[in-house]
């Protein structure tokens, strides 16, 4: 090589090193500009405590290493902050990471409108805002995001229309903009998204009523429509079966009519369908060459015809739901060699024939429900062949033979719902059977003392007989007993005292005979009692008296003797009819007064002088005692023309006051509590030696709309309801201006006042330094879970509290809890619906769940979250609203757990003892299940009672030991 070529080739070297220098240089000076941008942005954003290892990640190495961020040859391409709490804007700043394609900020608390300073993030792909607090319109110029492939907007508060300028972002692939306030309209030009392969716009209400866009036929790629609850109306379009990529199809809950088109089961890509709860009619297509199908929802429709013969050619199905139809003929017995079927749901149709045999045989069937048809024949041999079956509902058909042996060994199995022989065996987590209103005959066989877990048995109306076995009575958990109109005969078992947690017990017409126990009168939580019409006799022991009884039957017996004092008032009036043996003392009752004369001695000399002297004995008693109660008592003023209002009563049981002795009692002093809706008062009734609590609803002028809609809920709902653990509304005082609602008065206050220490200054003075210990903490969150279950699972239809929490739980003398303050519940429309929609948010900041603060659609699993949070508080002595780190109890314990951070040191230290640790750990554990996130992952109240119930027994412990401690703990 020349010298020159040498110099040259020397010279390209340095100048080949200087560049990489340079690159170096800039590589180094690009990741110092990201740093210092994720550094002003953790720093803009307040610090939040879920990114505060964010400094440290960046001081210790490169920013591309932080979990929350993804580089592409060392330059920020993602940025996900999912459920990070963060609660401000986003700033425009963030659009320096110039090379960001990916923004996550789903499940934060951001505010504010769309926004508009991600049009600088000329990259973005994917744009995830999903569940926050975003309000007002998306922008018409969305389109500036020219790049989106991927936009989630759900879980918010858009409103307004749906820019037709959307249809404008040609490369988008994901459109969600589910479960907003949206008013106006969806556009048509979403059709012209030829990428598209999402599309969800369900649970958007308040949309104006559409139909189906034809334009729709053009997204030829689209996978999943998605359009539950979107107001639409019309018929299904035949051009749906032209979106060929089609595999999820979800117009449920909407107002379509006519017709399904036979062209939807010729989707061959189709493989979930839902159209439940429309207004469709004729036939189900007979052809179906959709054999991808594993869904197949029709129900709540009116649908006629056969179920068509080709559903049991589709060899993947899993659920086929075709409940509340008029669909009849025979169901195809190839359905039941379906090997993928595990949800079965035909009830109240017109179906005939036999059941398929094979139901059960090849598959794992979890649920199967074919009630209220017209069926003959047995229950299929195998239904819980698979293991896995949890419920079977057959009644009301014309079922015949006994129940399959396979059912009595059915581990999974938990609720039973059909007609035959009982059987001697069941699962042991079966907590349900109601059989009522069937053919069940046979005895109650004694292995029932095997089915631990049952907290209803309901067997009213069958052909049971023989006696109640004492086994009967070994059910701990038993809260509600029916086994009226049957042929049941012999004595009660005096074992019937374990029934500790029974509520309602109903016997009446059976054959029963011999005396009513009196251990019937020792069961703590008996509310109902029907023993009429059987053959009952002897005397009615007098502890019956002592029972808080809401219902009391027995009525057309044998009974003799007096009956105890304390139902003596005309609310038992008709509770001891055509006992001809039986008498009372007061005349309000429909007996025989027990001290009347023999009428052959009435007129004696002797008796007529003592009636004389008795008399007058009397009526200067008479004298004395009006004299004595006209002072003592208020006197109720005349309302004079156009001065004082006029008062209206509704009462739910007998009173023996006016508004004259409740409203001058109505004053500062008197004031036990204050919400919302109004104030709360003890009124001491003089008269009748007794005390009442009264919520006060009123306003200046005439009654405000809301305050009177919560008045119009508490007293609609509390008035036809009544449980040990829901307050008892006595009657209501209504005026213009003011309403009164009078409950019965709780000794011991709400729970709050126990649980938080700093809140104690309004509990009275002799228990300000009380403890409520463990035992008695378990015992009030199993009060009160017994109370929402009831309004759960009992009530028709269902009541949804809406601000269930720890100062609306109400702690009797013996601690039992009441449920509270109904002025924001909510009935369900109608029994089984599963949600439904208020015009607002309603309920208590750190108790409300995440789903109703961003939706308003509510179910019972709100109230589950609320008592989650109970449960929390109960375990841990924090508040509701203090967690750690400016989040709530329900978010730093989610945290606390998913952490693996142990539960002990999480558990309250004032009451934390070690024979307790094993309760204290399940019932904080069945908190966090309460409080989960996804409303759909929480247990009904139904199974949180039932495991709370289960975590009593997981130390050596019984309640009733607790009521001797001697030292300040409760």
């Amino acid at each position: 090589m020349s010298k020159l070529a040498r110099t040259f080739s020397h010279i390209h070297f340095k100048l080949l090193l200087l560049a990489l220098s340079l690159s170096q240089v800039n590589s180094q000076s690009h990741a110092d500009q990201e740093q210092a941008v994720l550094l002003k942005l953790k720093t803009y954003w307040q610090n939040p405590p879920s990114i505060s290892h964010l400094a440290q990640s960046l001081n210790s190495s490169s920013h591309c290493s932080w979990p929350e961020i993804t580089c592409l040859n060392n330059s920020v391409v993602e940025l996900s902050l999912k459920n990070k709490t963060i609660n401000k804007t986003i700033p425009s700043f963030i659009c320096d990471l110039q090379n960001l394609k990916v923004i996550d900020l789903n499940y934060n608390n951001i505010p504010g409108e769309f926004p508009k300073t991600l049009y600088n993030c000329s990259k973005l792909e994917y744009l995830d805002l999903s569940q926050n607090y975003f309000v007002g319109t998306i922008p018409d110029d969305i389109v500036s995001l020219g790049q989106l492939q991927y936009l989630n907007l759900m879980a918010n508060n858009f409103s307004g229309h749906i820019p037709a300028s959307i249809g404008r972002l040609q490369e988008l692939k994901s459109l969600l903009l589910c479960v907003n306030q949206f008013n106006g309209s969806f556009p048509t030009e979403i059709g012209n998204l030829s990428k598209l392969d999402f599309l969800g716009l369900a649970y958007n209400r308040k949309f104006q009523p559409a139909k189906l866009p034809s334009s729709f036929k053009q997204l030829k790629k689209l996978r999943t429509l998605w359009m539950s609850e979107a107001n639409l109306i019309g018929e299904i379009p035949d051009m749906v079966g032209d979106m060929t990529a089609l595999e999820v199809l979800d117009l449920s809950s909407n107002e379509l009519r006519g017709k399904i088109p036979t062209s939807l089961f010729l989707l061959r890509n189709l493989k979930e369908i839902y159209l439940f709860s429309n207004n469709l009619s004729g036939e189900i297509p007979q052809v179906i060459e959709a054999s991808n199908l594993t869904a197949m929802d029709l129900s709540g429709n009116n649908l006629n015809g056969r179920i068509p013969s080709d559903v049991g050619k589709l060899e993947g199905l899993s659920g086929l739901v075709l409940f509340f139809n008029q669909l009849s003929g025979e169901i195809p017995e190839s359905i039941g060699r379906i090997s993928t079927l595990t949800d079965v749901r035909l009830f109240g149709n017109n179906l005939s024939g036999t059941l398929p045999p094979d139901f059960g045989r090849y598959s794992m069937l979890e649920r199967f429900e074919v009630s209220s048809n017209k069926l003959t024949g047995k229950l299929p041999e195998h239904l819980c062949y698979g293991g896995k079956l949890l419920g079977v509902v057959a009644f009301d058909n014309n079922l015949t033979g006994e129940l399959p042996k396979s059912l009595g060994n059915c581990g999974s199995l938990t609720i039973v719902d059909i007609s035959g022989e009982l059987p001697k065996k069941v699962s042991q987590s079966l907590s349900r059977l109601e059989i009522s209103s069937n053919k069940f005959f046979g005895q109650i066989p004694d292995e029932v003392n095997s089915w631990k877990s049952l907290v209803v048995f309901k067997a009213s109306n069958n052909l049971l007989n023989g006696t109640i076995p004492t086994a009967l009575t070994a059910l701990p958990f038993l809260t509600t007993l029916l086994l009226d109109q049957n042929q049941l005969h012999g004595f009660l078992p005096s074992a019937i005292i374990s029934w500790r947690s029974l509520n309602s017990l109903n016997l009446s017409q059976n054959k029963l005979s011999g005396p009513i126990p009196e251990e019937i009168g020792f069961l703590p939580s008996l509310l109902e009692l029907d023993l009429s019409r059987n053959q009952i006799s002897g005397l009615i022991p007098p502890n019956l008296g002592l029972l808080r009884l809401t219902l009391l039957n027995l009525s057309s017996n044998l009974l003799i003797g007096s009956i105890p004092k304390q139902f003596e008032n005309t609310a038992y009036s008709n509770s001891f009819l055509n006992n001809p043996g039986l008498c009372a003392s007061s005349p309000h009752i429909n007996l025989e007064n027990c001290r009347s004369p023999k009428k052959s001695s009435i007129h004696s000399p002797q008796n007529t002088a003592r009636i004389s002297g008795s008399a007058i004995g009397l009526f200067v008693l008479i004298l004395a005692f009006s004299f004595f109660m006209i002072k003592l008592c208020p006197k109720r003023k005349q309302p004079r023309h156009g001065s004082e209002p006029k008062w209206e009563y509704t009462r739910f049981e007998d009173i023996t006051f006016t508004e004259a002795q409740i409203l001058p009692e109505l004053i500062e002093e008197n004031k036990i509590g204050s919400g919302g809706s109004g104030n709360v008062y003890r009124v001491d009734l003089i008269c009748s030696d007794s005390v009442v609590a009264a919520k006060v609803i009123s306003n200046n002028k005439k009654l405000e709309h809301t305050l009177e809609t919560q008045f119009r809920a508490e007293v609609g709902i509390l008035g036809r309801i009544r449980h040990l653990n829901v307050v008892k509304l006595i009657c209501c005082l209504s005026s213009e201006t003011k309403n009164v609602l009078v409950y019965e008065y709780v000794e011991n206050r709400s729970l709050d006042l126990w649980l938080h220490k700093h809140q104690a200054a309004t509990v009275s003075s002799s228990t300000k330094n009380v403890i409520l210990d463990w035992p008695r903490r378990l015992h009030v969150a199993i009060g009160a879970a017994q109370g929402l279950c009831y309004m759960h699972h009992d009530c028709s239809p269902p009541i949804i509290h809406r601000d269930v929490k720890s100062s609306n739980i109400l702690l009797d003398s013996e601690f039992n809890a009441k449920i509270a303050d109904f002025g924001l519940a909510k009935l369900s429309s109608k029994q089984g619906e599963e949600t439904i929609t208020v015009s607002a948010v309603a309920g208590s900041c750190g108790y409300i769940a995440p789903e109703y603060a961003r939706t308003t659609r509510i179910n019972e699993k709100i109230d589950v979250y609320s008592f989650g949070v109970v449960l929390l508080e109960l375990t841990t002595g924090r508040e509701a609203n203090h967690g750690d780190e400016n989040r709530s109890l329900a978010e730093w314990a989610q945290h606390y757990f998913q952490d693996d951070n142990s539960i002990v040191d999480a558990l309250d230290e004032e009451i934390k003892e070690d024979c307790y640790l094993d309760q204290m750990y399940n019932v904080f554990k069945v908190g966090i299940q309460c409080t989960t996130t996804l409303p759909s992952r929480r247990p009904c109240m139904r199974k949180v009672l039932q495991m709370l119930v289960q975590s009593r027994h997981s130390c050596n412990y019984e309640y009733k030991n607790a009521e001797n401690d001697s030292d300040s703990r409760i």
